[in-house]
């Protein structure tokens, strides 16, 4: 129905935006890695995915078409919805999420929060030829936040489902071991703990 939105971010987190388009404002759920590559713009341009189901129509946008085809791919699969592929896209680069699945890395996708290793056997199973005929293009530039990174990672974690007590644990273990991360590299390294 929609294939793409270019308006003005109106506001922005690690896990949604709200981005004017002629006047009305769209709230669309975005990965990880699209919030590194529009965090510092005032205006972009999201290729959609919009995911209809009985209770609620929502918008997920992404920063490239490459990964957009490579989240729908994933929530083709039986057992992955709209929010699993996006925390999928969110705890990996696309680049990794699709090299994993044309080796047949099972360990690498099961790693990810909410997979399974049935799930990380089918999504191999069925993706991986897809993908092998496929080549995508969608790399991630990672830059530093301008503002508490701890705290927006905070915000996101808790937004993509986890506790609040539980990810200020992880995280205050990670900032005391490891210093100057982004807040893309500080939820990566938050998800792979929770």
């Amino acid at each position: 129905m929609y294939d793409y939105f270019n308006g003005k971010l109106v506001s922005k987190t690690p896990t949604h935006v709200i981005l004017d388009v002629g006047g009305i404002g769209y709230h669309i759920h975005i990965s990880l890695t699209t919030f590194a590559q529009i965090k510092e713009q005032e205006t972009c341009k999201l290729y959609i995915s919009f995911q209809v189901r009985e209770d609620s129509h929502t918008l997920f946008g992404f920063a490239t078409e490459g990964e957009r085809h490579l989240f729908n791919h994933l929530i083709s699969v039986s057992g992955i919805g709209p929010n699993t592929g996006r925390m999928m896209l969110s705890s990996s680069t696309p680049e990794e999420i699709q090299s994993a699945i044309v080796n047949g890395q099972v360990a690498l996708i099961q790693k990810i929060k909410g997979i399974g290793p049935k799930t990380a056997q089918r999504v191999i199973l069925e993706l991986q030829d897809k993908l092998k005929k496929q080549g995508e293009d969608t790399l991630l530039p990672i830059s530093i936040s301008k503002q508490s990174v701890p705290e927006e990672a905070l915000s996101a974690l808790i937004m993509l489902g986890f506790q609040k007590n539980q990810v200020e644990k992880v995280l205050s273990s990670i900032v005391q071991t490891e210093n100057n991360l982004s807040v893309e590299a500080l939820i990566k390294s938050a998800l792979k703990k929770l």
